[in-house]
């Protein structure tokens, strides 16, 4: 990747087609395996091999910037803290940092906040082109009664909201009651109308990648335009393990239906070097066409300003204090 198609100049539009879904293939799911000792051994060489360096590195850490669902998800957020989050968004790589490159303005690919924050964000986004996403259906725990989270989805929808970020009922893949979770999947899914589906499977509390496997095939058939690791607030969010299970899982419905669904790993992603790691991920298993925003995301704040510090030092040759990068 180089400089010049490492980022994009205008934000982040939905250029895929929609995944419509499929009925549930109870074949397809029961076949759904992972070998876990391999699986774990794979990622764990992953962060091991030489990273690209100079140029290279900085075009990567560009598009890692556009691919960011900048998230504030705090009980105690205000419409101001909003307002700078989306400020953030739009120009979230310092001018004199882009001038330097020979860079034109990026943008992040979404901001996400809870469902009372989103008449801020939309305000605050007006004309930007970037979406509002919402976490939506009782997160994080989704244990709120049924009729209530799908209600809570076409509010936040109502409310501007152009991406909803749903959870699953983890119960359904505990127990291996698969019609159940694609039918709660498919009604968030009619829910959202024109709104993107991202389905949050909490991956560490599912119990084995095997039920990751098969939880994220259930959700891409029910009609989630994206999947997604954690809600961030579990004890395990994204690991390199859940992401190869769950890339894996995304190249097997293409396979299957010629339909593009995206992977948003959520939770603990705050370092540069860890980005390189998820982009490097994308490349091999899926390819170029999941490299942009449309089909890969980040669930992640302070990841932004380590990226930004470590542009400083491609540019100056010195690292900068933290203080030098605020988010809002």
């Amino acid at each position: 990747m180089n400089m010049e198609t490492a980022y994009q100049t205008a934000p982040a539009a939905h250029l895929e087609p929609r995944n419509p879904g499929m009925p549930l293939d109870m074949g397809l799911v029961r076949a759904a395996q992972a070998n876990t000792p391999a699986i774990e051994r794979r990622a764990a060489t992953l962060p091991g091999r030489r990273s690209v360096k100079k140029d290279h590195q900085a075009a990567w850490l560009l598009k890692a910037v556009t691919c960011i669902d900048l998230t504030t998800l705090s009980g105690d957020d205000t419409a101001g803290r909003v307002r700078r989050l989306c400020a953030k968004a739009k120009r979230p790589v310092r001018a004199d940092l882009l001038n330097a490159m020979g860079m034109p303005p990026i943008t992040v690919g979404a901001v996400c906040v809870y469902h009372d924050m989103i008449a801020p964000a939309v305000g605050a986004l007006q004309g930007s082109g970037i979406p509002v996403a919402a976490v939506s259906t009782g997160f994080p725990a989704g244990l709120s009664p049924f009729h209530l989270r799908v209600a809570e989805i076409g509010e936040s929808v109502a409310a501007g909201a152009e991406e909803i970020d749903i959870v699953i009922s983890r119960r359904h893949v505990l127990s291996g009651d698969w019609q159940a979770l694609y039918d709660e999947v498919r009604a968030f899914r009619a829910a959202c109308g024109e709104a993107h589906l991202k389905t949050i499977l909490a991956t560490g509390e599912l119990g084995s990648l095997r039920n990751v496997a098969k939880a994220s095939l259930v959700g891409m058939m029910a009609g989630a335009d994206f999947i997604k690791t954690s809600t961030g607030k579990e004890s395990v969010n994204a690991t390199l393990p859940v992401t190869l299970v769950m890339l894996r899982a995304i190249r097997a419905y293409h396979a299957a239906t010629g339909i593009r669904v995206g992977y948003k790993p959520a939770g603990g992603i705050s370092k540069a070097k860890d980005a390189l790691v998820y982009l490097s991920m994308i490349k091999d298993e899926l390819g170029d066409a999941w490299l942009s925003p449309h089909l890969f995301r980040f669930g992640a704040s302070s990841l932004l300003g380590d990226i930004e510090r470590q542009l400083e030092h491609h540019v100056t040759g010195a690292y900068s204090a933290e203080w030098r990068h605020p988010m809002g």
